[in-house]
């Protein structure tokens, strides 16, 4: 079973193209989410065509009315996509030529599919990182909320997720924080490299009629034309950028989801989550189930799939355009949206956690989490850091036989492991103590993870106002 070739290339086929391989070429199924992006860039191509005398005005403005008209019928679901055409491409001009007749074949001069559907892909680019980074914003600003609030909340610190030494749970929240401030600086780094319009190269050769790129970068938004036609329809390292971007990101996002699964369940129960956040059991009527971040946690994944999709779709071709960057999009779609729902889940949750502080501190003080600052104390003292250490690890061993911690042991038995500890130990075994002696920048003394917040906030504030 054949169909009718396309119109728009099919001059010099002798047969009609095979109906499955219509399907099988075809993107409009997927592509037409770019319908909006594809009409902006013809609006502007027509009005740049206009300028240098390519089109009369009169054909201008009926291409244009005729777009907007297109662009209304897509957003109320009455446009009829038709896979035989192709693409989202295709299946606005000839609509375009139903509704004004031929001046409507003269939109495509001077350009070709391949840096129409490159423009195309950058101008959605452009607009899905805005919105991303308002969520990337509002989750910051959250997490940054909560430190502040909670800057003398005491927590255990680990590592290798044993005790290691006593935190604040703002000081945590703000470690989160620093990673979202990275992917915040590559987010706004990658939008610089996708707002640089193709328009123009048209196949791969740039074309002979009398463009102005520039006009049309200019009416576009984009920074600047690419300098290279043949790079520029075959370019998508904005892609892979992108989506290198989102999988660092849900790389953070999912360290701390499984930080937030930990202290949800019983053996930790340093935190809950709002129950809007979860969902129960079907069959254990007692579960509270942190399914959000669990999700965001699986989503990862699948955003790491979608980048190495894009890094092999690219890894073979020869310049310039081929027909495999087809597959580019859905991967790139999906990344998006993952993206932006993650974000969105975070950004609603975060604020919305409750710390139990009586478990945390209780948590903090098992485990001799002040081990280390008795090893201070005693290098003050004058005892050499390695015998400090051998001391500690004494007197850790007996707490581990009489089960006292540190701070829970009179002076008579610390002083059996050195003479030189005196009554002013107990200032750095408390847990206040420990955290307080952290009173350098980047450390969790409650002031300094109070004024790391509003550095923070400042900077976040800087950037919203464009600084």
């Amino acid at each position: 079973m054949s169909q009718a070739t396309n119109q728009s290339w099919g001059g010099r086929f002798s047969e009609p193209t095979d109906a499955f391989v219509a399907r099988f070429t075809a993107s409009v199924t997927f592509d037409q989410r770019l319908a909006r992006q594809d009409i902006q860039g013809s609006i502007a191509h027509a009005a740049m065509l206009a300028r240098v005398g390519v089109l009369t005005d009169d054909e201008r403005d009926a291409i244009i009315n005729g777009l907007n008209e297109i662009q209304g019928e897509i957003e109320r679901g009455e446009f009829n996509w038709s896979v035989p055409l192709e693409d989202v491409h295709m299946n606005i001009e000839a609509r375009l030529t139903d509704k004004i007749g031929i001046t409507g074949k003269k939109l495509h001069t001077g350009r070709s599919r391949n840096d129409q559907v490159a423009t195309d892909i950058r101008l959605f680019m452009r607009d899905e990182i805005d919105v991303i980074e308002v969520e990337l914003k509002r989750l910051r600003e959250g997490m940054i909320e909560l430190a502040d609030r909670e800057a003398d909340t005491i927590m255990p610190g680990f590592t290798h997720l044993q005790t290691a030494q006593p935190v604040t749970f703002g000081h945590h929240i703000l470690a989160w924080q620093e990673m979202l401030a990275r992917d915040h600086e590559r987010l706004l780094d990658c939008r610089k490299r996708v707002n640089v319009m193709p328009l123009g190269a048209a196949a791969l050769a740039g074309t002979t009629y009398p463009i102005d790129r520039h006009v049309t970068a200019e009416l576009l938004g984009f920074d600047r034309p690419a300098e290279n036609s043949l790079d520029a329809v075959s370019d998508r390292d904005f892609a892979i950028e992108f989506t290198s971007f989102a999988s660092i990101l849900l790389m953070h996002l999912s360290r701390m989801s499984e930080e937030l699964v930990l202290w949800t369940s019983a053996q930790f129960n340093f935190i809950d989550l709002p129950d809007r956040f979860c969902t129960g059991s079907s069959i254990m009527p007692q579960k509270k189930n942190p399914d959000v971040p669990e999700l965001v946690r699986g989503k990862t994944g699948r955003v790491y799939g979608h980048l190495m999709a894009l890094l092999t779709l690219m890894k073979s071709q020869p310049l310039a355009y081929n027909k495999d960057n087809q597959e580019d999009k859905e991967p790139l779609f999906d990344a998006v949206d993952t993206v932006r729902d993650c974000l969105k889940a975070f950004a609603d949750m975060i604020p919305a956690i409750e710390p139990k502080k009586a478990s945390m501190y209780e948590a903090a003080r098992r485990g001799f989490s002040t081990a280390t600052d008795l090893a201070d104390y005693l290098v003050r003292k004058g005892v050499a850091f390695r015998d400090a250490h051998e001391i500690v690890g004494q007197s850790v061993a007996y707490g581990l036989k009489t089960e006292k911690d540190l701070s829970e042991m009179s002076l008579e038995e610390l002083k059996q492991f050195s003479d030189i500890i005196d009554q002013d130990v107990f200032e750095v075994l408390t847990l206040e103590g420990s955290v307080a002696a952290r009173n350098h920048i980047g450390g969790t003394a409650p002031n300094q993870v109070r004024a790391a917040a509003q550095r923070a906030r400042d900077a976040l504030n800087a950037l919203k106002a464009g600084a």
